[in-house]
């Protein structure tokens, strides 16, 4: 199973040609999550007007249900997984979806350089 990097979801849902061709892939025949972290950074750019993605919360969300990704909220667990982490990424929105994976044993659908120094899988 895989967790969506923040960009993956926004490249998929604009259909971005950055996304790349194993990323759409998995995006539309694995079982694929996405995380509260996601939306909860897409809204904070969004109000800070440094992304240009004009869809709102709830929508999207929505949007990413019917192509059957799946919901993840965050749990104590993820919160308490973030305290054990190296200090490689400083992002606190990448540092949940990095424990979000650990603690679920997910792959991260991601082109960040950084997250793949945590031990954990990833694909781009």
């Amino acid at each position: 199973m895989y967790l969506l990097d923040t960009h993956a979801i926004i490249w998929y849902v604009s259909g971005n040609e950055e996304l790349s061709l194993t990323a759409r892939k998995i995006m539309e025949n694995e079982k694929c999550l996405f995380s509260f972290a996601s939306l909860w950074e897409i809204a904070i750019k969004q109000a800070k007007g440094t992304l240009e993605f004009n869809i709102d919360i709830p929508r999207l969300r929505n949007v990413l249900e019917n192509e059957d990704f799946l919901y993840l909220p965050p749990t104590e667990f993820d919160a308490e997984r973030i305290k054990q982490l190296p200090d490689i990424h400083k992002d606190p929105f990448d540092r949940l979806l990095i424990a979000q994976a650990m603690e679920n044993n997910l792959t991260i659908v991601t082109k960040d350089t950084k997250i793949p120094l945590y031990d954990l899988k990833t694909v781009w």
